[in-house]
């Protein structure tokens, strides 16, 4: 499911990888156009042009310097990069799993109260095979898998679509499997991690749902660390 970014083409993200690969994903790295432009084999013009789109999406950011312009690629750039990672991990090594770890942590109590209504637990029975606990496992992501994340983009998720009643509208949502393993090596192989379009979680929050209280099965405290093994359906 890799999802383009703002305008950003290929074109664009060819030159955000030049740029990153010069140490930009690090900090601030001085670039000229001309240097860009030959190793783009394009004219001046057209890199400035790309590193100006590149701003506008929120990919990079840039300030201009007596010999060039300092560059350094955002979150947003880093994820975008991320994502094209996971696909050619895909095309060439035939495995996108993506591999997070984190630390166990309370939630809001708002999965519980999601989680069990109908529009949802229909879908899930349909979809996951199975009816979850009410309740989300939330992990707390360590840095390293914040930036890894966004390589779950080039896995096949299972849609939940949106639903409304009486009331409201309830928004989609969408289910990658999952398998968690603690530190001792116990797994849980039937999760899902979940994530809402629309969510109070940033993203160094992962919610995962079962059939079972995962952290009764795993034997699961606040603070114990985990790892998520997360694929596409």
């Amino acid at each position: 499911m890799s999802q383009s970014t703002g305008r950003v083409g290929y074109d664009e993200l060819a030159t955000l990888k030049l740029v990153a690969l010069d140490g930009a994903l690090e900090g601030r790295v001085t670039v000229t156009c001309a240097t860009l432009a030959d190793r783009l084999d394009a004219s001046n013009q057209t890199a400035s042009r790309r590193l100006q789109q590149l701003e506008d999406a929120d990919l990079l950011e840039r300030e201009m310097a007596g010999d060039g312009q300092r560059v350094a690629v955002t979150e947003a750039g880093e994820r975008a990069l991320q994502r094209e990672y996971a696909d050619y991990r895909r095309l060439f090594e035939g495995d996108a799993d993506v591999e997070l770890a984190g630390v166990v942590t309370s939630g809001m109590g708002e999965g519980r109260h999601y989680i069990s209504l109908s529009g949802y637990m229909e879908q899930f029975r349909d979809r996951l095979g199975y009816e979850p606990f009410p309740g989300t496992l939330n992990v707390d992501l360590d840095d390293d898998s914040v930036r890894a994340r966004a390589r779950m983009d080039a896995l096949d998720p299972v849609g939940i679509d949106g639903w409304e009643d009486d009331e409201r509208t309830y928004g989609p949502a969408f289910c990658w499997p999952a398998t968690v393993e603690t530190v001792d090596g116990r797994r849980y192989e039937e999760a899902h991690v979940i994530a809402p379009e629309r969510t109070h979680h940033g993203e160094d929050q992962l919610e995962i749902i079962a059939p079972d209280k995962l952290r009764e099965e795993l034997g699961l405290e606040d603070d114990d660390h985990v790892t998520i093994h997360v694929s596409e359906q």
